[in-house]
């Protein structure tokens, strides 16, 4: 027969992967946000972040990211797949993200995509799931000339925004 049923053990694991869930949904809106601090919120204090690009603690991240994303005209970073293994007040993951960036290159609006996964260790404490390592693996990138003329033809259609002017923030709905 199989293990006995632990309620609060399993309630325990089910509340560690919401909480950690929501760390990395604060990370990935952070940066397509360009939200600093949202971003930032994701992160213990003495994390430890390597994107390849950069190697540093969470604070050199959150700068060095929110800086290279300021750069482009719109990114958005979506989550695939993710496994968690809760171990008490420590868990490890893989999560697969799928990312767009709209660049400039050489005057041309382009379309960079890029694909992989982040390896991460998250830690609890007093209660707060954040991410405290992070190791980001590329499986797959690609830069294509821009082809979004459904947006030019449709300008009706909003557009999402950077910061405080994004319709997420300022809820400005029509009356």
């Amino acid at each position: 027969m199989g293990r006995p049923f632990d309620l609060e053990a399993e309630v325990r694991d089910l509340a560690a992967r919401r909480d950690i869930h929501d760390a990395l949904c604060r990370y990935m809106r952070g940066q397509d946000r360009l939200l600093p601090e949202l971003h930032r919120s994701a992160f213990h204090d003495d994390a430890y972040v390597d994107c390849g690009l950069m190697r540093g603690t969470a604070d050199e991240f959150v700068a060095f990211a929110q800086g290279f994303l300021a750069d482009l005209i719109s990114s958005q970073h979506i989550i695939g797949q993710t496994h968690i293994a809760v171990d008490g007040d420590r868990a490890s993951g893989e999560v697969y993200f799928f990312a767009f960036h709209r660049v400039i290159e050489n005057g041309e609006m382009r379309d960079l995509l890029i694909a992989g996964r982040y390896i991460d260790e998250y830690a609890c404490r007093d209660g707060d799931w954040r991410i405290l390592k992070r190791y980001e693996v590329v499986d797959w990138a690609r830069n294509d000339p821009a082809t979004d003329g459904f947006l030019a033809a449709n300008p009706q259609v909003p557009v999402g925004q950077r910061g405080a002017a994004d319709f997420s923030v300022t809820r400005a709905w029509p009356v």
